[in-house]
């Protein structure tokens, strides 16, 4: 897994960028990265990942995050099956300026504050919002920044949502500590499926046991042991998503111990694994894999 800064250009004669992806997923690359500009993401339907900050979770029937300034985050195509199709817009705080005076965009400063924890909103306002998003698509000039500032007025206004962090995530923990870090996301990525030494992976990071555990636990909020089950609890889901059994989830995702695997599963995601199958065979799961200590919902 490889952490990027990502360099954003808007669109020609426009002071921010919109996206529209809406092609196979096999032709984009859904890295974690980082940028300074704000996003709006708006998944219009299909499932995926969503991976902010320390948060990471499936979701299903589309998504509507906005992701502050250096939120280091990864594309919603991650895991997710074709078609796709998203509205993406980019913008930096900059275009945003509103004399001290003008009380009305006083919600829409809040908003890109609390983006800082990455923000969720539910389905009633994302469906909401598609036929604007589709509009600025289309639109140019004045037109299309007064969309932006209606958007975000619109998402001001709206209690329907939740942070998905309960800590800001500074892209500096990523930046300074990227090899090291893409070394021990990749080991796990390569590795999840079979039993994992947290001496070897001290090891790979050049760093003792217990300095190895501190260094995690800053850089992510959870301990090793957490992220791994986590990551594993993530790809069952989705080897669910796909009709495998319970037994075949358990063993291909690194558990030895069905019994184990289900006490973890209902840990993480509040359900059990039976639940969950009959969930999302009726389209009604949207899985948040949950903290318990910290109060962080997930790391990488």
């Amino acid at each position: 897994m490889k952490v990027t800064f990502e360099r954003v250009i808007p669109n020609e004669k426009s002071s921010f960028r919109t996206i529209h992806n809406n092609s196979p997923i096999s032709e984009f690359k859904w890295e974690y990265h980082y940028h300074p500009e704000i996003e709006l993401v708006c998944v219009l339907s299909g499932s995926g990942t969503r991976h902010v900050g320390y948060h990471k979770s499936n979701y299903t029937n589309g998504d509507l995050v906005l992701i502050g300034s250096n939120i280091p985050h990864s594309g919603f195509g991650l895991n997710s099956i074709d078609p796709h199709e998203e509205i993406v817009l980019q913008f930096k705080q900059e275009i945003l300026q509103f004399p001290e005076q003008e009380v009305e965009a006083r919600s829409i400063k809040d908003l890109l504050e609390l983006s800082k924890y990455g923000i969720k909103f539910h389905r009633k306002i994302k469906k909401a919002m598609i036929p604007k998003l589709r509009l600025i698509l289309e639109s140019e000039g004045y037109k299309r920044y007064l969309l932006l500032l209606e958007i975000l007025f619109e998402l001001s206004q709206s209690k329907d949502y939740e942070l998905l962090n309960n800590e800001i995530m500074p892209y500096t923990i990523i930046s300074k500590n990227k090899t090291r870090l893409e070394n021990i996301f990749t080991f796990v990525e390569h590795n999840y499926d079979k039993e994992i030494n947290i001496e070897d992976v001290a090891k790979l990071a050049n760093l003792t046991l217990p300095a190895f555990c501190n260094f995690f636990k800053k850089a992510t909020q959870i301990t090793f042991t957490e992220f791994v089950n986590r990551y594993r609890i993530n790809k069952a889901c989705l080897l669910m998503a796909q009709d495998k059994s319970i037994s075949e989830c358990s063993y291909n995702c690194g558990f030895n111990n069905v019994t184990y695997f289900n006490r973890m599963f209902k840990k993480y995601t509040e359900k059990t694994p039976s639940e969950f199958m009959k969930n999302f065979s009726h389209n009604k799961v949207n899985v948040d894999l949950k903290v318990e200590e910290p109060k962080i919902k997930i790391g990488f």
